[in-house]
């Protein structure tokens, strides 16, 4: 065990500290026994730059799927690619309408304190994936949108423009090892909107990009294939359809189909949403069990945080770090 592995033993010992310990410790657990394990990831985790722990996690072999929303997707790359014309704002909360224009003006979208370059990022990649949509149009292929994204950064022609140490971006090392990706509701994101254009002019179809429920027919066949009798993890960054998405494959098996499938095995969520306001991703665990996605046994979990502070602490602890 490294030094923020023992920090952590020796100083976070109740409340939502406690609990990220004791998530920690059983995500060990569970990849020991040869289970694996999803990680979903929702917010603007690749702009706070989760690649740099998150990475480590995937070459570490921790991660065997990713669920992400389109932001996430193409923010990592965004950032590989642009960092140094990333703009940070440590006094966003001061911001009036007016800076928010000028800063409009000056080509920045603002992502909380940080500002991504729209021409440095989004139009980059745009040109590049432009002309792999365009080769898929010509051959008559229809891909995922993770697998554009894993076209270029395989093909080697984004390289030149690196300005992170590439080690730092989850992308390139969930590309390199070929990690499966759900990407549900991908065409709200930049780069799905840009292919939205790219449809109304009639330049592309839609029907070139994979649909949301190809990526819940294609996940419903992995998870058979891949949970046995044990199950598969559930580690979920954050609310929304990164983890709402993924999680329904279970009930879908087991309910709809009426298939004999395992639910998943250990869950665990960060959020500071409440479910006093009738979110479901403020839901508690234990209400899942009434929806045929976990059991009364299944390990569970919730650290009510700041996931940007709380991820990379689990990730170091599972690396022993």
């Amino acid at each position: 065990m490294g030094p923020i592995s023992n920090f952590l033993e020796k100083n976070f010992k109740h409340f939502n500290a406690a609990a990220l310990v004791d998530a920690a410790k059983a995500y060990k657990e569970h990849k020991k026994q040869n289970k694996k394990m999803m990680v979903t990831l929702a917010g603007a985790m690749s702009t706070a730059e989760l690649g740099i722990s998150f990475a480590e996690m995937i070459r570490a072999g921790q991660v065997d799927i990713i669920s992400c929303t389109g932001a996430n997707l193409e923010e990592d790359i965004m950032n590989l690619v642009a960092h140094n014309s990333y703009k940070r704002v440590p006094h966003y909360r001061d911001l009036s309408p007016q800076d928010e224009q000028e800063l409009l003006d000056q080509g920045f979208n603002r992502v909380t304190d940080t500002c991504i370059p729209e021409e440095e990022a989004f139009r980059k990649l745009q040109r590049h994936l432009y002309n792999h949509w365009c080769e898929a149009k010509d051959k008559g292929e229809r891909l995922f949108p993770h697998e554009f994204m894993y076209k270029i950064l395989l093909s080697g022609e984004l390289e030149q423009y690196y300005e992170i140490d590439p080690k730092n971006s989850w992308m390139l090392a969930a590309a390199e090892k070929n990690i499966p990706i759900v990407v549900p509701g991908w065409e709200d994101s930049t780069i799905g909107n840009i292919f939205a254009s790219y449809c109304l002019n009639e330049e592309l179809s839609p029907s070139l990009m994979k649909s949301g429920i190809e990526y819940m027919v294609w996940l419903a066949k992995w998870y058979k294939d891949n949970a046995t009798d044990h199950g598969i993890g559930f580690f979920q960054i954050g609310g929304g359809i990164a983890g709402d998405f993924p999680i329904c494959v279970v009930p879908m098996l087991s309910q709809d189909l009426e298939e004999d499938v395992a639910c998943w095995s250990y869950f665990c969520q960060i959020s500071d949403s409440t479910t006093s306001y009738g979110s479901y991703s403020g839901a508690v665990p234990n209400e899942k069990i009434t929806w045929g996605k976990l059991e009364v046994e299944t390990p569970k979990f919730v650290i009510e945080s700041d996931a940007s502070i709380v991820a990379p602490l689990i990730f170091a602890y599972i690396l022993e770090q």
